[in-house]
C-alpha cells in the first residue's frame, strides 16, 4: 500500500477468531490507539514491552466487525522491538467506509491488549453530517482528564448518527516541562503537583525540569498514557494528532530552545522529540524521501550553532534542517464531502518570535501585564517590510524613543515558506464544503481599549490607541499580522467560502470571525474561527486569581470581586469582548446590563464569545448547509472525578454558522446554551 508501516488487508468474508486470547492489560500498559483513518484504512497502535532480555518480538493484530470477534475481517503480524520502545504501528486497508471496527493485539502466548474501537472516514459522496471533537493542552502532572470521561459518557449514549467520527488532538498532548512535588510542596495555584514524571537525564531550568534525550521524552509519553481517561478515549475513537510546542520545547522553534531570552541549539532534542511523538501517536506523517514509517530511523545530528538564516528566518545550518525535516506533520484529513481538515505545524518552520526577544522587555509595562500598543506590535511583526519597506528606526512609546530592533529582519512567519505554499494550495483546490484550518495556536485578536480608561488613575495608557497582547510566548497568528493578512487576502482573492479555523493552545474558549484587520481599519471577515479550552492545563484566569494583588490598580479589568458572587469572575472576558468601560461599570454596580450597554462597538467585532477560564473540548457538526461548534466546559479539573460522566458541567454553548457564498460575509449566532456563560458574551 506504499505506506511503509506493518500492514494488514481486509478479506472479503469475515470469520470467527481462532486465536487464543486472554486480556492482560497489565502487559500493554499504555493501551491501544488508532489514528488518521481514511475511507478504506486506519493506522493501529499498541505497546507491549518485554523485560526478559529479548530485543524484538511479534504480536498479532485482529480487526473485526464486532466486539466479540465473531466476524474478523483482517489479521496480521505486528513487529515490535526495544529499538522502537516496544511500540508498533499497523496500517489496516481494504475496509469499508464510514464503518465501526474493533481491534486487539495479542502475543505468542495469547496474552492480549484491551479492545479498541475505530471508525473509517465516510466516502466523498456520503452526504451525511460530519461530527468530530477537537481539544488540546492536557497536563497530567497538574490536573485531571475529566473532559475525556464526559466526552465518552455523552458519546456512548448518543444515537449512532450523532456519535463522533474522530478526535482531533491539537497538541500539547504532553508537557515536557515537569515540576516535581518537592519543588512545590504547597502545590501551584489551586493544584497539587503529582509525582508522575521524573527524568533520568533531565535538565533543571528555574523551578522545572526538561527532557534531554530520547529516553526522557519516552518517559513522559508512557506516564501520560497510563491516565485511565486518556487511555479510554484513545481506545474509543481514532485520533488525528498534531504537535504544538510542548511535545518538543516550551519556547522551542525549529531546532532551537529558548530559555531566559536566549536561544540555544538543540537539534538532538528536536529529533528525540519527533521520534517519541512518532512512536506513541499513530499518524500518517512523512519522513524524508518516503522512508519507512514502520520505524523512525533518526538522522544523526549535533547541537550546532545556527548563524545563517534565509530570507524567511529558516536556519540553514545542516543539522537544523535535518532535525526539522526528520518528521513532516502537516497534512490533510478528508472526511466525506463536507470537511477537509488542513493541519499545519506552527513551530518547526517559524522564524524567531519577535515578541519573545529580550529587546521586547523595553515595551512591557508591569501595570498593563502583557498589553502593548497595537501599533508597536504591527511595526515589530512586519520588520523590514513595514510601511512598504520603510520601517522606522525607532518607536516612540511612553515618552521615549526605543530602537526598532526588527527593522532589518523579515516579517514574522509561523508557517514558513514551503508549508505556507502547501497550505494555500490546499485551500485553493479543496472541494469540501468546509475548509477547516487545524491550527494548533489561536488566530483571533486578543486586544483591549485602555485608551478609554478614565482620567485620574495612577496608571495611564501611553499607546496611540488599542492594545494587543504580546504574550505569553510563543506568539500566534493573532500578532503575526503580516502572514495572517497574506492568508486571508488569498482567501478573499480566490473567493473561498466555508473557511473555518479551529485552534487550541490558549487554554480558553473563543468564537468569532477570521479577519485580517479590526476597526478603525476595515473589518472584512473571510471566515470563522474557534479556540477550545484546555483539557486540564491551568489557564490565565487561574493565574490572575493567585498572582494579582488585591490593590492592583487595574484589577477590575481582569477579575471582578462582586459582592453578589461567591468567587471572583473573569472580568478579562468582558475586557476583551466589551472594553474597559464595561469592566469598570460591572465592578462598580454588578449590573450586567448596564455594563454591556457601555460596550465599545469597535473593540471586538470579531468576537462572539470568549472565556479565558474555560476547560473542556469542542465538537464540530458540519453538513452541506451549516457548521455548528459546541463548547463543552467543565469545572476546573483539579482532581479526577469519581462519577461515570466525569462530573458536572459549567456550561454548553453552540455557535451556528450557515454556509455563505463567496461574495457574502459569514454570520455566527449562539443558538443554544445550558449553564452559566458568565461574562463570556
Amino acid at each position: 500500500m506504499g505506506f511503509g508501516a506493518g500492514a494488514a488487508w481486509s478479506r472479503d468474508k469475515s470469520a470467527v477468531s481462532r486465536r487464543r486470547f486472554q486480556e492482560r492489560r497489565d502487559l500493554y500498559p499504555e493501551g491501544v490507539a488508532s489514528g488518521d483513518p481514511d475511507e478504506h484504512s486506519v493506522l493501529l497502535w499498541t505497546r507491549r514491552p518485554f523485560a526478559d532480555g529479548r530485543s524484538r518480538a511479534t504480536l498479532t493484530v485482529e480487526i473485526a466487525e464486532d466486539q466479540g470477534f465473531q466476524h474478523v475481517v483482517a489479521e496480521a503480524p505486528a513487529k515490535i522491538s526495544a529499538a522502537s520502545d516496544w511500540t508498533c504501528r499497523v496500517l489496516v486497508g481494504g475496509l469499508h467506509s464510514s464503518r465501526v471496527y474493533w481491534y486487539r493485539f495479542s502475543d505468542a502466548e495469547g496474552f492480549g491488549s484491551r479492545l479498541g474501537r475505530t471508525i473509517t472516514a465516510p466516502a466523498r459522496d456520503d452526504p451525511r453530517p460530519v461530527r468530530f471533537a477537537f481539544m488540546s493542552c492536557q497536563n497530567v502532572n497538574d490536573g485531571a482528564q475529566n473532559a475525556y470521561r464526559r466526552m465518552i459518557f455523552d458519546d456512548e449514549r448518543a444515537p449512532p448518527q450523532d456519535q463522533l467520527g474522530f478526535v482531533f488532538h491539537m497538541g500539547d498532548f504532553i508537557y515536557e516541562i515537569v515540576c516535581y512535588p518537592e519543588d512545590y510542596p504547597r502545590g501551584r495555584y489551586d493544584r497539587r503537583i503529582r509525582d508522575i514524571v521524573r527524568y533520568a537525564n533531565g535538565e533543571k531550568i528555574l523551578d522545572f525540569y526538561i527532557p534531554t534525550d530520547l529516553a526522557d521524552y519516552r518517559t513522559v509519553y508512557r506516564a501520560y498514557l497510563k491516565d485511565p481517561d486518556l487511555q479510554d478515549a484513545r481506545a474509543r475513537w481514532p485520533f488525528v494528532a498534531m504537535w504544538d510546542n510542548h511535545e518538543y520545547s516550551w519556547r522551542g522553534w525549529q531546532g532551537l530552545q529558548q530559555f531566559n531570552g536566549e536561544s540555544r541549539p538543540a537539534q538532538t532534542r528536536k529529533v528525540a522529540a519527533n521520534q517519541a511523538w512518532f512512536e506513541y501517536l499513530p499518524a500518517r506523517v512523512q519522513k524524508p524521501g518516503g522512508a519507512s514509517l514502520e520505524r523512525f530511523d533518526p538522522p544523526v545530528v549535533t547541537d550546532a550553532a545556527i548563524t545563517q538564516f534565509d530570507q524567511d528566518g529558516l536556519g540553514m545550518e545542516p543539522n537544523n534542517l535535518a532535525a526539522v525535516n526528520s518528521l513532516t506533520g502537516y497534512r490533510t484529513i478528508a472526511w466525506g464531502p463536507h470537511v477537509d481538515l488542513i493541519i499545519t505545524d506552527q513551530h518547526s518552520y517559524r522564524s524567531r518570535d519577535a515578541f519573545a526577544s529580550p529587546e521586547m522587555q523595553t515595551f512591557i509595562r508591569k501595570a498593563f501585564l502583557d498589553l502593548v500598543p497595537e501599533e508597536v506590535l504591527k511595526i515589530l511583526d512586519a520588520g523590514r517590510d513595514y510601511a512598504g519597506g520603510k520601517p522606522p528606526a525607532s518607536i516612540h512609546y511612553d515618552g521615549v524613543d526605543i530602537a526598532n530592533f526588527r527593522k532589518e529582519e523579515p516579517p514574522q512567519t509561523i508557517l514558513g515558506r514551503k508549508q505556507k505554499a502547501w497550505f494555500l494550495e490546499r485551500l485553493r483546490t479543496s472541494q469540501a464544503t468546509w475548509k477547516v484550518w487545524g491550527n494548533t495556536q489561536g488566530t483571533l485578536d486578543y486586544r483591549a481599549d485602555p485608551q478609554n480608561l478614565p482620567p485620574g488613575l495612577t496608571t495611564t495608557w501611553q499607546g496611540k490607541g488599542y492594545a494587543a497582547s504580546s504574550g505569553p510566548p510563543p506568539s500566534d497568528h493573532a500578532t503575526a499580522f503580516t502572514e495572517r493578512a497574506e492568508i486571508y487576502d488569498f482567501i478573499a482573492r480566490e473567493k473561498i467560502s466555508g473557511f473555518a479555523t479551529i485552534c487550541g493552545d490558549r487554554h480558553s474558549f473563543w468564537a468569532g470571525y477570521a479577519a485580517k484587520e479590526l476597526p478603525p481599519a476595515r473589518f472584512e471577515p473571510v471566515g470563522v474561527a474557534f479556540v477550545t479550552g484546555s483539557l486540564s492545563a491551568p489557564g490565565l484566569v487561574e493565574a490572575f486569581e493567585h498572582i494579582l494583588p488585591k490593590d492592583y490598580p487595574l484589577l477590575p479589568l481582569y477579575l471582578s470581586n462582586s459582592a453578589h458572587k461567591a468567587k471572583p469572575e473573569a472580568a478579562v472576558n468582558m475586557l476583551l469582548r466589551h472594553g474597559v468601560r464595561s469592566c469598570l461599570e460591572y465592578s462598580r454596580s454588578g449590573d450586567l446590563a448596564k455594563a454591556r450597554a457601555l460596550s465599545n462597538p469597535d473593540l471586538a467585532p470579531h468576537l462572539s464569545f470568549v472565556d479565558m477560564g474555560g476547560h473542556g473540548y469542542a465538537i464540530v457538526r458540519a453538513d452541506a448547509n451549516a457548521m455548528d461548534v459546541e463548547f463543552v466546559c467543565i469545572p476546573r479539573p483539579l482532581e479526577r472525578s469519581k462519577d461515570a460522566d466525569g462530573g458536572p458541567l459549567r456550561y454548553r454553548v453552540t455557535h451556528h454558522v450557515p454556509l455563505w457564498n463567496a461574495v457574502a460575509r459569514p454570520q455566527m449566532s449562539i443558538v443554544s446554551h445550558d449553564g452559566d456563560l458568565g461574562l463570556s458574551v
